[in-house]
């Protein structure tokens, strides 16, 4: 499965995430919760352990890597560079996962919560430089995502548009964010 342990802190290659390991999903992701208590999953082989332990390097196997790599960089081959593939951060701003009890809120101050909720998530993920955020807003009748759709146009390096309709249904909204420098 991975070298990965529930408890452990790892760092995510290429980015700048890092985590406590919280469990491992059936696909094979590894569930884990950012400094700032968000939930992210990611390949094994995206992430990266802070380990007490010293590292040790089977000589052995060194050898027959450089060995290959010295090889494979003598013959000319073409460059097969894959696209790596970010998974998105997820917002759920369904009001049930933002407060314990909405007994006394009205319309409005639900509505307020959830627009309060991703404004802070996405100027945390253009923060964290974070591309991709998937805000699920759920159907309904369409107040809040009208009202999302408001918000995010303020922004002027951000687009968005509707999210995979296979992996969200039809109340998921996808946000990019553009990296400046």
């Amino acid at each position: 499965m991975s070298s990965f342990n529930i408890g452990d802190w790892v760092e995510v290659l290429d980015d700048d995430i890092s985590g406590t390991v919280k469990g491992f999903e059936s696909d094979g992701r590894i569930s884990i919760e950012t400094e700032d208590g968000f939930e992210l999953t990611f390949l094994s082989n995206e992430l990266v352990g802070h380990f007490d332990d010293a590292i040790e390097v089977d000589r052995s196997a060194l050898q027959d890597v450089i060995v290959e790599e010295t090889s494979s960089n003598s013959k000319k081959r073409k460059s097969t560079k894959r696209q790596k593939s970010i998974p998105p951060m997820e917002v759920d701003l369904h009001i049930h996962h933002l407060t314990n009890s909405t007994k006394n809120m009205s319309n409005f101050e639900m509505l307020n919560l959830q627009l309060d909720t991703a404004r802070s998530q996405l100027e945390f993920a253009i923060r964290k430089r974070i591309q991709k955020v998937v805000f699920i807003h759920g159907v309904g009748q369409g107040v809040l995502k009208a009202e999302l759709e408001t918000l995010l146009s303020r922004y002027n390096n951000v687009n968005f548009y509707e999210a995979s309709f296979s992996e969200y249904g039809a109340g998921a909204t996808e946000v990019f964010i553009y990296q400046n420098g």
